[in-house]
């Protein structure tokens, strides 16, 4: 099939590289000309594991070119995805509008039958303005072409998208043709041979599955750091009471692991956008404000218990931090929880040794001048001469460090373990002061 994909981020580019992966034919088109041209020359934007070897080689093998001719992309397209980004407004309503630029540039150039597809995340009734949008464009050039506009919300985990793609639990698709449907199949069948992965459903509740599912798992997680608080205060170990509730079925073990909050593009902002959507139709969801607003207390336990060990005296303390991603395997930076914790040390005056195998660069960026915040390529090289070590980030490479080096290279030997991947015997034995969340 030939398809087009407006959007060349995080979720156009893997979209991009599984559809042709599979042999369909893929334009992707982005307006940013300098990404066009680097992704031209094999230079991925984003780091995601296995993601910039598939881009290589199916634009070696002719099924994926790149361009910044939105009018190119819609000419070839039998199918064409919208992914483009929805961030936040300031009232945590999503921005709609590079979505709705879109939908009127393919009114403006589309000259044959066309179906739509919204991948981007969407307040529900989106897919109706976009057809709204396409209409009107078509009015105004005295045009009669026949169009479908679908849903069909992504559920990639960064860090590891380009399997979810390949390999997906579920497709949702939200169709009001049985036309749409057919081609929607067709589109897929190379992932749907297993089983039966494909579920169709009207438009409005696919847009509302991908707010639902991105909720249920935020909600998990803040429930998880409130326990863990609760833990703290009457002195039993998270961990422990993980292990005892995960165990049940009904619950199970993903996304109940304390720590240091939630970041990334997804979860904080569709939690914002759903419960605004609540709102806009005369329903106050209290609960999904308790998400968020335990969430964004949580970002800031790292210091509170930093802070707490060194009784308020953080002047001049350095302060070696692993891990800066809001999640491991990916560069990603977007309300990571690390930028709470530094931001809140140099507020203090204490002094920042970042290390990230990925996001260093990223965070650089947002802290580009900044007094006293230095990354490192080498995580002890970070930890050398520091008063406290603080895990925000639990990469592989962290999970069984030498201790007994940390100790030789620190100034003080105290570490937050923000995401409770070490264990409190282990680590207290080499004669270290250690803190975690939720644990004695």
């Amino acid at each position: 099939m030939r398809i087009s994909i407006i959007g060349s981020g995080y979720v156009g580019l893997v979209s991009g590289a599984g559809l042709s992966e599979v042999g369909h034919h893929v334009v992707c088109m982005d307006i940013n000309e300098e990404r066009i041209e680097n992704l031209c020359k094999g230079i991925v934007p984003i780091f995601e594991p296995g993601l910039e070897e598939m881009l290589k080689e199916n634009s070696h093998q002719g099924r994926l070119i790149f361009t910044a001719s939105i009018a190119e992309a819609i000419e070839q397209a039998q199918v064409l995805l919208i992914a483009v980004g929805t961030p936040p407004d300031e009232d945590g309503s999503a921005d709609l509008s590079h979505v709705l630029a879109v939908a009127k540039s393919i009114g403006l150039h589309m000259e044959k039958p066309l179906l739509v597809v919204v991948k981007s995340t969407v307040p529900v009734g989106t897919c109706e303005k976009v057809a709204e949008y396409i209409s009107t464009e078509l009015q105004n050039r005295g045009m009669d072409v026949d169009f479908t506009v679908a849903s069909n919300p992504e559920f990639l985990k960064e860090g590891a998208a380009v399997a979810d793609f390949m390999k997906p639990d579920r497709i949702i698709v939200g169709v009001d043709s049985e036309e749409a449907e057919a081609l929607l199949r067709e589109l897929y069948a190379p992932f749907n041979r297993n089983h039966e992965k494909l579920l169709c459903m009207d438009v409005r509740s696919s847009e509302l599955t991908k707010y639902a599912a991105n909720a249920m798992l935020a909600t998990k997680i803040s429930l998880m750091n409130e326990l863990s608080n609760v833990a703290e205060r009457v002195g039993a170990d998270i961990e422990h009471v993980r292990n005892g509730i995960g165990s049940d079925p009904r619950i199970g073990f993903s996304f109940i692991y304390p720590g240091a909050g939630y970041g990334g593009s997804c979860f904080p902002k569709d939690v914002r956008a759903l419960e605004n959507t609540a709102r806009q139709y005369g329903y106050k969801a209290e609960l999904l404000q308790a998400v968020e607003a335990v969430n964004n207390r949580q970002k800031h336990k790292p210091f509170e218990l930093l802070n707490r060990h060194f009784k308020g005296q953080m002047s001049g303390l350095s302060v070696a931090v692993w891990g800066l991603s809001f999640k491991p395997n990916t560069d990603d930076m977007r309300e990571a929880p690390s930028i709470e914790l530094i931001k809140a040390c140099l507020g203090t005056g204490s002094s920042i040794r970042a290390h990230d195998p990925e996001a260093g660069r990223e965070v650089g960026l947002l802290f580009q001048g900044q007094s006293g915040f230095e990354t490192f390529e080498d995580p002890y090289e970070a930890v050398t001469g520091a008063d406290a070590l603080v895990l925000m980030t639990e990469w592989k490479l962290y999970w069984a460090p030498d201790f007994d080096r940390l100790c030789e290279s620190m100034n003080q030997a105290v570490i937050i373990d923000g995401r409770n991947i070490w264990s409190p015997e282990v680590v207290r034995r080499r004669g270290i002061t250690y803190y975690a969340i939720g644990r004695p």
